[in-house]
């Protein structure tokens, strides 16, 4: 098990239903839930500008990819985990390495990749 206590996240999901099943598991983990958004424009909004830990991020966001959002995590130093239901397979090469959440997932599932995210960017110094 790893100690998620404290951490902060931001969920990016546009289905409503995943959306609060992963808050609920979050919360069980420690986890506090800093928003739930399911739009490109408001995952990019929160991006800039909030103030979290980590970010979980549904790579298809209403047809639209969320590597926007991403880019300007990237950038901040902000780690987070891709989201999808189509594998490894289902995330643009030029995110190689970022830990993927396979859907349907568990809540091992959840709290390892979380964890993994967390533990690159202790790695890399940041």
């Amino acid at each position: 098990m790893h100690d998620l206590h404290g951490v902060n996240v931001l969920v990016v999901e546009d289905e409503r239903a995943i959306a609060m099943l992963m808050q609920d598991m979050l919360e069980l983990l420690g986890c506090g839930v800093v928003d739930c958004v399911s739009t490109l424009h408001d995952a990019c909004a929160r991006a800039q500008s909030g103030s979290f830990d980590v970010a979980i991020l549904d790579v298809n966001l209403g047809g639209h990819p969320v590597y926007a959002a991403a880019e300007i995590l990237r950038t901040r130093g902000i780690p987070f985990v891709f989201s999808t239901g189509y594998g490894h397979g289902g995330v643009s090469n030029e995110f190689h390495g970022v830990p993927i959440l396979a859907k349907p997932f568990a809540m091992t599932d959840l709290e390892r990749t979380v964890a993994s995210a967390l533990a690159a960017k202790s790695a890399d110094g940041a």
